[in-house]
């Protein structure tokens, strides 16, 4: 098999800010696998936060380039959860469903609602559907990144028509203005926040109730993961959701008395094989389930989509904040998003 790993670029649309920072481009690496008849790909996004870097991961790669009989399990026990291995993992679910003719839901034995865009009716020999949304649907959230109260308020009047935004707030005395102002321009959107690690316990106790009250359905990582043990001891007016806080399902007993829901995204999980292992785990543990991304295209995006179908939230706007996307890129209208095609992944 051979395996090639290489960086790409991609221009965002505008500045996207959280409490840690801001980017204008998304800088992802690609994998592409390919056994002499088939090819598979995956891509994975480098997170600073985690101390990856492009060149990080290409770094963890190469070793693996030198395996010839790779797969998917041995994947598991040569690399820790992250950034590089989800890049493998998911070129190898993509090279495995174009070896053998199946898409990779039903490698997976994931159900879905129709036939994904893309099939072939065998009847006809012709496409089963010819708008990428007549398959299965799911609504996703659009991300309005941090700013003032005003210019949070103007990105979210833009897409005031999108049924859910997901709003980033950083701990400072501005946050319940900043929602307030967005729900004033989109009063019959469904709000999500996420505070990166923002928060500390009197802002939590002061904000929550507010948010409450604007109808916020979702606290994304109000406080540091290493502090999150706080969150035993306060109410939950509104659910709270673990990010940086559940990487594996090696997490869930630590955060069982702590947060209400997980967000599963396969750059922590290192790729679709453990984040299908994350998802059923927490489902057994009452964990409410948020299907994530990072800031990417959609061969990112695709992998995750499989799961987004079994999911309370999704949230995989990545591709939207793009200038522009990767050739069969997810078809998105309405805040939903349709399956990913044949020639895009699985």
């Amino acid at each position: 098999m051979k395996i090639d790993a290489r960086e790409e670029i991609f221009p965002l649309n505008h500045p996207f800010r959280i409490s840690r920072g801001s980017r204008t481009e998304a800088q992802v690496v690609i994998v592409t696998m390919t056994d002499g008849d088939h090819v598979g790909r995956g891509e994975c996004v480098p997170i600073k936060r985690y101390k990856q870097s492009v060149a990080s991961v290409l770094a963890e790669i190469e070793p693996i380039q030198q395996i010839g009989d790779l797969d998917r399990h041995k994947l598991q026990q040569l690399l820790e959860p992250g950034a590089a291995r989800n890049a493998l993992d998911c070129a190898l679910w993509d090279l495995e469903a174009k070896r053998s003719a199946k898409r990779a839901w039903d490698l997976a034995n994931i159900s879905y609602s129709h036939r994904p865009a893309g099939d072939l009716d065998a009847s006809h020999s012709e496409p089963a559907t010819t708008n990428p949304l007549d398959a299965d649907q799911v609504e996703t959230s659009f991300t309005v990144s941090l700013d003032t109260p005003a210019r949070m308020a103007d990105a979210a009047a833009a897409a005031r028509d999108l049924p859910i935004l997901k709003l980033k707030l950083c701990g400072d005395d501005r946050d319940v203005a900043r929602v307030e102002a967005v729900r004033a321009v989109a009063p019959k959107a469904r709000l999500l926040i996420d505070a990166n690690e923002s928060w500390s316990p009197p802002h939590y106790r002061k904000t929550v109730p507010a948010l409450k009250q604007l109808g916020v359905e979702l606290i994304e990582q109000p406080f540091p993961a290493h502090t999150d043990e706080i969150l035993e001891a306060l109410d939950h007016p509104v659910p709270v959701c673990a990010d940086e806080s559940c990487h594996t399902t090696a997490d869930l007993p630590r955060l069982k008395n702590r947060f209400d829901a997980i967000n599963i995204k396969l750059d922590k999980t290192g790729g679709l094989t453990e984040a299908l292992a994350l998802h059923q785990h927490g489902r057994e543990n009452n964990f409410k389930i948020l299907i994530g991304c990072m800031v990417c295209t959609s061969l990112s995006v695709a992998p995750a989509r499989v799961l987004a179908s079994d999911a309370d939230w999704v949230d995989l706007d990545g591709p939207l904040l793009l200038g522009r996307d990767r050739d069969h890129g997810l078809h998105y209208q309405g805040g939903r998003i349709g399956m990913p095609s044949r020639e895009l992944w699985g």
